[in-house]
């Protein structure tokens, strides 16, 4: 398998890419009718695109870290195919993915403000076949495992504060008190921004996924929201928590909505670590800076305190061990 930015740069990488796109399209009854363009390149993935009888199309190359992706769409096309965009073609040993078009992403935040509670429910449609997830090669980051990874995270990094390696005991209670949740675990695509959704509601990059409590995916949404403001960030995690509300009081949610920001801080140092493994990179003391963050107070905590329901705040941040 040839992977990596220097390989996915050469002349003779795209030459095999692009010979196996249009073999793909053609078993498809497709025809490229233009140049073949190649507008991303990062550590973790490669995208190619191309106009063709049918409209444009994508093809992107994984890495093995990231690899799984692959038979994901599969697992995915299977359980939520009006949720996912389905495959022209696939190569799991390589790593390839060949996808047609979505059409236009979101616009904005509040647009995917809109599109929050499609993704809980998508979580909750999936929650059944975690089994089936885990077999595809997504990484297990539930509440039971996090001690262990916290562990791990220490170990690899290396180099994090003593207040941070020493809070092994603290992760471990938080990672307690998130397994007792009624929400139970499923998929967290870890990166569910606006140019991931498609406006007509399918959900694009699953690269970064992982098996967690599902409430942690919202780490990287609320901190994009908590640039616009806090109400943003509160009116977000509201729209989002709308299809758990069978499952628990809306207090209940929100406090362990905020532990798994706190822990999904965790899962963050390991879905950077297989992204950039290891190469050169401005990204690669992102594992070490999620790591140490985990010692600090989320915005999800700071929008709730500010909002006028810090009262209550308090009464919720208490029962997640804050």
């Amino acid at each position: 398998m040839e992977f990596g930015t220097r390989v996915w740069s050469s002349p003779a990488w795209r030459g095999k890419a692009v010979s196996w796109l249009d073999r793909r399209l053609a078993e498809a009854g497709i025809a490229r009718t233009g140049p073949v363009a190649q507008p991303r390149t990062r550590p973790w993935s490669t995208v190619l695109t191309a106009p063709t009888s049918a409209g444009p199309v994508w093809f992107k190359a994984t890495r093995p870290e990231t690899g799984f992706e692959v038979a994901l769409y599969a697992v995915l096309r299977d359980l939520a195919p009006d949720r996912v965009l389905p495959p022209i073609a696939a190569d799991a040993d390589r790593g390839w993915l060949l996808l047609p078009d979505g059409g236009p992403a979101l616009a904005d935040n509040a647009a995917l403000i809109e599109f929050l509670p499609l993704y809980g429910r998508l979580q909750r449609d999936l929650a059944p076949h975690v089994g089936r997830l885990l077999a595809a090669g997504v990484a297990d980051m539930r509440p039971a495992v996090l001690p262990t990874r916290f562990a791990e995270a220490v170990a690899l990094v290396g180099d994090v504060p003593d207040r941070v390696a020493a809070m092994a005991d603290t992760v471990a209670k938080w990672c307690a008190r998130l397994a007792a949740s009624p929400v139970p675990a499923s998929i967290d695509h870890q990166d569910p921004h606006r140019g991931n959704v498609f406006r007509d509601g399918r959900f694009l990059d699953w690269g970064d996924s992982v098996v967690a409590h599902p409430f942690t995916t919202m780490l990287a949404v609320l901190g994009r929201m908590s640039r616009v403001d806090q109400a943003t960030v509160l009116r977000a995690r509201d729209a989002y928590l709308e299809p758990f509300t069978d499952l628990a009081a809306h207090r209940d949610l929100v406090a362990d909505l905020e532990l798994a920001c706190r822990l999904g801080k965790i899962v963050r140092v390991f879905t950077w670590q297989r992204a950039i493994a290891g190469e050169p990179t401005e990204f690669a003391d992102q594992p070490r800076v999620n790591l140490v963050a985990v010692a600090n107070p989320s915005y999800l905590l700071a929008a709730m305190a500010a909002s006028s329901g810090a009262a209550n705040s308090g009464r919720q941040i208490s029962r997640s061990g804050r």
